[in-house]
């Protein structure tokens, strides 16, 4: 361990000189308190370092001390459920020791080492295994089966393994591997800058179906795809996290509040207990892990955040798990690295931010993809990120989101416009885009209908010609329109009110799921052509907006997932409706 001394506190950087023994990312601790810190810089035998806890009151001549090993977080049964700040450290049993407000210096294992857990061998003596293989599985909740994985580096013949009740840091199996014997204990930690090794990278080819039907339909994200959902403030970024956080096809949701307000991350903890999961009936709180570093939080910690995130999240997808990890916002973890990057007088790129925010950003989310993972069976495992970025005044030439959008390709542009209206998800339809479309097609074609592709090339077309038209109507009115472009209208704008707009907190219409997103856009572009149809028939076009019919297909989205029955009821409704209206033009 090496012992040095402060000679220059600025905010959460301090510099500590004899420090030639150490190397990039030691973790150290700062002062009598013990104060966790991380080496960002070294020059000769000086060290720069940022403090992930409140500096005021040191002062210089105090000791630091190296650890001699990089920032890590512990892996093991206990993360499901657990809310950590961003190092890892449990925020509530922080609170029971230490108040309202996080104490200086606290001492606190990220992870309960006093519980046990149940421990299910899967393997038995003999058995050779190496790196990734599963060795046994503790039943975390009614949702999860952690897998306990063979260690990273391991390899050999199990001479013993034992079943019962355990602390994660008691052993359970001791492998003989080439050199020496191995004690493997639940508990792993791993470095969080580091990514977790993989076999093979895959090329993602299903979607994470998230409820939303602006998402599913028009701008689908792959599983093991990459998302940013920029937007100004106020319009939705937040609500639209936790929408997917809530109700995407994840088996686990890492929640990242990076940076953001206190009461946000309040009401996460507040909702999740109390949502039940639409596919297993339980509370989604039993699938999600949550990270808050909110804005009142040190600095420092913030921009160790997101990589205390990823690395959980690669943790059970090495299990095979999908998992979909949320990043609110990566805006505030940028703002973050810029601070510290000031503070060590590093030449600032554009904006102040520092010249590697591109390759930082890209190293987050590189990390996200599907993959094979280690071991012996062919098991793989997906990580989604999606990270939201809340450009100053909604400028999206400011670096973060032109970094972001390089990297990413999905982008969900929020709009106040829309915003304003009242309009949520406030989606923009005409500047966001999913390059996994394309792709995507042939999974949705096969497992929902064969004419999905077609439905969403109808949908984004009417919505194209809507917008070329809308001028039109602004400059001499809908009057001047054909009975044709009337149509286009009015059918853009069900698409837009009726099926785009969603209500988060209706209890039917904040999820859809594809067979009902399917169907409800199928109605609405049926009641398009049908009407078409009678227009050519010479049927006013007054007749066919005055149906009845129509009203029933704008209230569909509240029809509930077990009564899919009445859409079948509606479509026939309509095709009556349509040709009475025919009938009557031809008498």
């Amino acid at each position: 361990m090496t012992n040095g001394r402060i000679v220059k506190v600025a905010g959460p950087l301090i510099v500590a000189e004899n420090m030639a023994d150490s190397k990039m990312y030691d973790v150290v601790k700062v002062s009598r308190e013990g104060l966790i810190g991380e080496i960002i810089e070294l020059r000769g035998d000086k060290a720069s370092i940022q403090v992930y806890e409140e500096t005021s009151g040191l002062g210089v001549g105090e000791e630091v001390v190296s650890t001699g090993e990089p920032l890590s977080v512990e892996l093991a049964p206990g993360l499901i459920e657990s809310i950590f700040d961003g190092i890892q450290r449990p925020l509530v049993k922080m609170r029971d020791l230490s108040g309202g407000r996080i104490g200086r210096g606290l001492q606190v294992d990220s992870l309960d080492h006093e519980r046990k857990w149940e421990f299910l061998p899967t393997k038995k003596v003999g058995d050779l295994v190496k790196a990734g293989d599963v060795l046994g599985v503790v039943e975390e909740n009614s949702l999860i089966k952690h897998k306990i994985l063979v260690p990273y580096g391991v390899e050999g013949k199990i001479i013993s393994v034992e079943s019962g009740k355990k602390t994660i840091v008691e052993e359970i199996a001791v492998i003989e591997t080439k050199d020496d014997k191995r004690s493997v204990r639940m508990l792993q930690k791993w470095p969080v800058r580091r990514a977790r090794p993989i076999k093979e990278k895959l090329s993602p080819y299903m979607p994470m179906v998230t409820g939303q039907r602006v998402i599913d339909t028009l701008f689908p994200v792959a599983k093991g795809g990459v998302a940013a959902v920029p937007g100004p403030f106020g319009s939705g970024k937040t609500v639209v996290q936790h929408q997917l956080a809530k109700w995407a096809d994840a088996d686990i949701i890492v929640y990242i509040g990076c940076g953001e307000r206190g009461n946000e991350m309040t009401d996460v903890l507040n909702e999740f207990p109390s949502l039940i999961d639409p596919k297993s009936g339980e509370p989604l709180m039993k699938r999600t892990v949550l990270i808050a570093n909110t804005s009142d939080m040190p600095v420092a910690a913030r921009e160790a955040s997101i990589y205390t995130g990823i690395t959980i999240a690669e943790y059970f997808r090495d299990m095979g798990y999908n998992v979909a990890i949320m990043a609110d916002s990566t805006s505030r973890w940028a703002e973050a690295l810029r601070e510290m990057s000031g503070r060590l007088e590093e030449m600032p790129g554009e904006e102040g931010y520092p010249a590697y925010l591109s390759s930082r950003l890209a190293e987050f989310y590189e990390r996200a993809g599907m993959v094979k993972v280690l071991g012996t069976e062919d098991v793989s495992g997906s990580i989604t990120a999606i990270g939201a970025v809340s450009p100053p005044g909604g400028d999206l030439s400011e670096p973060v989101s032109q970094a972001t959008l390089r990297i990413v390709k999905v982008f969900w542009g929020l709009s106040a416009q829309l915003a304003y209206k009242r309009h949520f998800p406030a989606v923009d339809w005409l500047t966001s885009y999913s390059l996994y479309s394309d792709r995507l097609n042939e999974w949705f074609d096969a497992n929902v209908d064969a004419d999905w592709e077609t439905q969403r090339a109808a949908a984004m077309r009417i919505l194209q010609e809507e917008a070329s038209l809308d001028e039109i109507v602004r400059l001499v009115g809908m009057d001047a329109l054909s009975q044709e472009d009337r149509l286009t209208m009015e059918t853009a704008k069900s698409i837009r009110e009726d099926y785009l707009h969603q209500n988060a907190f209706h209890e039917v219409d904040t999820y859809a799921s594809l067979k009902k997103q399917h169907k409800m856009l199928r109605l609405i572009l049926l009641s398009d052509e049908l009407g078409r149809e009678a227009l050519a028939e010479r049927v006013d076009i007054e007749d066919i907006l005055a149906l009845p019919v129509r009203e029933e297909i704008g209230r569909s989205k509240y029809i509930p997932e077990s009564e899919m029955e009445k859409f079948d009821l509606i479509e026939e409704n309509l095709k009556q409706s349509m040709a009475a209206l025919i009938s009557e033009g031809e008498i």
